[in-house]
């Protein structure tokens, strides 16, 4: 495997930069990982949002306004399980609802998580190399003022309005790094760990939380980097901004920063975000700043460009 950069994903924010680095690096160079905490199953179907935004922006499917989901999507099944009284909460379009019945017959077949969204690539005509973080299943519960929450419930279901006071990722503990992130990552032609702007408690989180990632991050020697996801005050996308609020965070770059300090070696926060490169510096942690903010494909590659070309110099 000649592995030369991994990105670890999740959400909207998360499959923007893939798409830039799939666009920017050479496709057997690429690695992206994604975030399998938000997976669940739903009316018998094995749902995998993070994985599936990821995989339908590189087969360029995506909506493009609202970032999920395929774009030119209908509604005809959801509507008629809501009129026959079942639960329409979580929006299946009828496109989508053909990954999830294939991924969820091909697992109960006995196929890897892995193996399967190899399949969806490759029959979306993806090239780039795309994975699960872990095979075994994980799921992020969220601790709120109202008691203990499913992620898709309080994401979706309660769109986020309950206060969080704590996250748990159940299965985390006895799930395995993905074996093809294992080898990455054991690769002597690494030349750099990224973390792409999505939600450092809900996508990256789960992912750390697995035995020995943290670890085999370290032990590369190679830089890691992530992309913040706060400009200014305000998150892009999301609830990271209201987590931060409702964890006693401030909404900063800086405190995303102190959040994955002992993780990552160098932070890439937005020019607005400038002047606060020095408070970052002084955590011990490299800083430059850039346009992060993905309007279109070209502002993508932009900041991948930027990116790889920031992981280049540090790895030197």
């Amino acid at each position: 495997m000649s592995i030369r950069y991994i990105a670890f994903s999740g959400g909207v924010g998360g499959a923007k930069l893939s798409l830039g680095l799939a666009r920017v690096v050479p496709l057997d160079e690429l690695l992206i990982v994604c975030n399998t905490g938000d997976d669940f199953d739903h009316l018998g179907l094995r749902i995998c949002p993070d994985l599936d935004t990821v995989t339908y922006t590189l087969a360029g499917r995506a909506d493009r306004v609202q970032g999920w989901g395929i774009d030119g999507e209908t509604w005809s099944c959801l509507e008629s399980l809501a009129q026959l009284g079942g639960p329409s909460w979580f929006r299946l379009g009828d496109r989508d609802l053909a990954t999830h019945l294939y991924r969820t017959q091909r697992l109960r077949e006995g196929a890897g998580l892995g193996e399967v969204t190899a399949e969806l690539c490759h029959a979306f005509g993806i090239a780039s190399r795309i994975v699960p973080v872990s095979d075994d299943p994980t799921a992020t519960l969220v601790a709120t003022s109202e008691g203990e929450l499913a992620f898709q419930d309080y994401f979706v279901r309660r769109h986020c309005e309950p206060r969080v006071t704590g996250l748990r990722f159940t299965g985390a503990a006895n799930a395995r790094i993905h074996p093809q992130l294992a080898a990455a990552l054991g690769s002597p032609a690494l030349q750099a760990i990224i973390f792409c702007p999505s939600n450092p408690f809900l996508s990256i989180g789960p992912m750390l939380a697995i035995p020995g990632m943290k670890e085999s991050l370290k032990d590369t020697g190679k830089p890691v980097i992530a992309v913040s996801p706060v400009i200014g005050s305000q998150a892009v996308k999301g609830p990271t901004a209201k987590i931060m609020t409702e964890l006693g965070m401030p909404v900063t770059s800086l405190a995303v920063a102190e959040y994955y300090r002992g993780v990552i070696d160098a932070l890439v926060v937005d020019e607005v975000d400038r002047e606060g490169l020095g408070a970052i510096r002084d955590l011990g942690i490299a800083c430059e700043a850039a346009a992060t903010l993905m309007k279109d494909d070209q502002d993508k590659m932009q900041l991948a460009r930027m990116v790889v070309e920031y992981a280049d110099v540090l790895a030197r």
